[in-house]
């Protein structure tokens, strides 16, 4: 009988998941994992395969729970619009930079590897299609409430904002000033979501 596993396997990712985001899956070592996870290579190894498969369990569940964490956001928000404002806005809001620096481990990874790794393009697709399903749900919803123009096309609109977040995303990873970002962040909320 297989022994039963004596780590927290939540842990043991969730500290992974810090390395990969911290040095992308390229610079992210045997070592660094071993280190971080606090296990031996073939306790690591058995439990999560190799680096690769690895991986690509932390990215879908770092997806799966920033997904969760939008849609339930969107529904218990009072106003929807806020939901949009904080999507593009949140992680530029850090008052040190550092949130910015960081950056998104997806956009990381995808801007890393999307072009050699057709698996982790992939689950950059069904990630960023979930992401823009919850904001053309949250842009519908603004609309009812009167907080975006009825003449925004909701589909569009969505898919321009994940892109202009993005773009911020990528903009504060190289050092861009915070305060710029949030002006950056205004402009293209107004211009995307107006109010008539």
């Amino acid at each position: 009988m297989p022994r039963p596993r004596q780590f927290d396997e939540a842990r043991v990712l969730a500290s992974v998941q810090d390395v990969f985001w911290d040095k992308g899956y390229a610079g992210t070592s045997l070592e660094d994992l071993l280190a971080a996870s606090g296990l031996g290579k073939g306790s690591l190894y058995g439990a999560f395969g190799d680096k690769r498969t690895l991986f690509l369990r932390v990215l879908r569940e770092y997806d799966e729970a920033n997904d969760r964490m939008l849609r339930a956001w969107l529904d218990e928000a009072d106003r929807s619009v806020d939901v949009i404002r904080g999507f593009v806005t949140g992680p530029l809001r850090d008052p040190d930079g550092d949130q910015a620096r960081r950056g998104c481990l997806l956009a990381n990874t995808a801007m890393e590897l999307s072009v050699s790794a057709s698996d982790v393009a992939a689950e950059a697709r069904r990630s960023y299609a979930a992401t823009t399903s919850v904001l053309v749900d949250a842009i519908r919803r603004a609309q009812r409430e009167g907080d975006v123009a009825s003449r925004v096309v909701p589909e569009s609109a969505a898919h321009a904002v994940l892109a202009g977040q993005l773009g911020l995303v990528v903009l504060g990873r190289v050092g861009q000033d915070p305060a710029t970002l949030l002006s950056m962040a205004d402009t293209l909320l107004s211009g995307l979501l107006p109010t008539s």
